[in-house]
């Protein structure tokens, strides 16, 4: 993975797995202007993130016999990984049950939550001599966590039943000197993340409009996007004005769930140009397929709320977002409804700049689940700049060729590198975890820098 690219798996529509992504590589100079730019923060404020990595490094103050340690679990952690963390969870969530309306039920039922951890223990163990290359991770995980509404009394009952787990599956071999080694190795982890989610919750809260933790929202329309996908407009139950978000962010809606006893969170990008009235998200219906259940939330959405319900919603995060102040082309791929952030960022760049390039590049099934294609032909109309390639994987009958859709298949971009190898253009791709793949391969492969391009997964096997 490039230093570039910046990459959240999701379930739900964006439902973040984020452990495992603690560990992906960062150029910290890059991500100094990046973070700058992306979060609307001074560039002195964006390097405190790695400066946060260091002086919890420093604070927990691991000795090289720790490390050593620690680094010689790392067989074992590959070898009992998902065993240890199925077992915290479970003992976790015993002991705990109200954090049951914190974490994705269906990641714990399906495995997906006890193997991410599990990879992500590993991959810590890993990295334990340069916590500066969390940077980049700590910021995308600490979004979700500010989301969710994770605080500092919640990492030491983490800590607490972990290491329990990591007891009680290694046994003997957890002697007093591993304990006391992963015991600072995970307050090294739990400081960075408490310092750079301090950092969030005050601008949440300095935000105009702005707030920390649940606020009510009610559901003030529904409005049918495709086969698969709704819009809900949200407003605040107050109907005080809400604060402004950045194009690609996302907010953590929150639903009771009447057959578990608690409420679920899931993360869902706001699909319209950022305003002060409403949020706007789309939801795609998860249907259960073959050992993939359906999705909990999503089907709450749609069936079980009408107009005029209540839901919980967070304030926007989220740092996979549109530099809305550049000037140069800017290129929007998405799949499925990864376009949800795409919209968000095309309307942006269209309603503020009428001279800045753009094109958008969107892959469907078919006419039947393209999502908001009308407001993309009305966009289109309206903006002679903007260049599009719609590809229907499969063309359903009704769907018209040069209206619904430009090509038939799969995105090819080396089929449509004349309209997307724009001079100096950024790349910001969002979909499921194999067209993600199969483009950002593609334009490096045809001379794009690594650099230019952002990534959002949408897509993990559960919802």
């Amino acid at each position: 993975m490039s230093d570039a690219v910046h990459l959240c798996i999701s379930a739900e529509n964006h439902d973040l797995i984020n452990l495992p992504l603690l560990f992906f590589p960062l150029i910290q100079s890059k991500f100094y202007s990046y973070l700058s730019n992306m979060l609307n923060i001074s560039r002195q404020t964006a390097r405190t993130a790695p400066r946060l990595c260091r002086r919890a490094y420093a604070t927990a103050a691991l000795s090289p016999q720790q490390k050593q340690i620690v680094k010689a679990t790392i067989p074992a952690l590959e070898q009992h990984g998902v065993a240890i963390t199925t077992l915290f969870y479970e003992q976790l969530l015993k002991k705990h049950p109200q954090l049951n309306n914190i974490f994705n039920s269906s990641h714990q039922a399906t495995g997906v939550q006890p193997a991410a951890l599990a990879h992500a223990v590993w991959a810590y163990a890993s990295n334990i001599d340069n916590p500066g290359a969390l940077a980049t991770a700590v910021s995308r995980i600490g979004h979700k966590h500010a989301s969710l509404g994770v605080a500092p009394e919640h990492y030491p009952i983490v800590g607490e039943h972990l290491l329990s787990a990591i007891k009680q599956v290694l046994g003997d071999a957890v002697t007093p000197p591993v304990v006391d080694a992963w015991t600072a190795a995970y307050q090294q982890l739990a400081d960075i993340f408490i310092s750079f989610e301090d950092g969030l919750y005050k601008q949440a809260t300095q935000t105009p409009g702005g707030w920390k933790g649940w606020r009510k929202f009610v559901i003030a329309d529904k409005v049918n996007e495709s086969d698969e996908i709704i819009s809900f407009h949200l407003v605040p139950e107050d109907k005080t004005d809400l604060p402004t978000y950045k194009p690609g962010q996302f907010v953590s809606v929150r639903c009771f769930v009447p057959e578990l006893g608690v409420y679920q969170p899931r993360q869902y990008s706001l699909s319209d140009i950022p305003n002060r009235q409403y949020f706007q998200i789309s939801v795609k219906k998860e249907f259960a397929s073959g050992a993939r259940p359906a999705g909990r939330i999503s089907n709450v959405l749609h069936e079980a709320l009408p107009k005029g319900a209540e839901v919980e919603i967070s304030m926007p995060f989220g740092d996979f977002v549109l530099d809305a102040n550049a000037t140069t082309p800017v290129v929007l791929m998405s799949g499925g409804v990864g376009l949800t952030p795409m919209m968000s960022m095309l309307k942006t760049v269209t309603t503020e700049s009428k001279s800045r390039p753009a094109v958008f590049v969107h892959a469907a099934r078919n006419g039947r689940v393209h999502a908001m294609k009308d407001t993309l032909a009305r966009i289109m109309a309206e903006n002679p700049q903007v260049g599009k390639a719609v590809f229907y994987e499969e063309v359903a009958e009704g769907d018209k060729q040069g209206v619904d859709y430009d090509h038939v298949g799969r995105v090819e971009v080396s089929q449509i590198k004349d309209q997307v190898l724009l001079p100096d253009a950024d790349y910001y791709i969002c979909g499921p975890s194999p067209f993600m793949k199969a483009q950002s391969e593609a334009l490096e492969g045809l001379g794009v820098s690594p650099n230019r391009i952002h990534m959002e997964v949408f897509g993990s096997p559960t919802a």
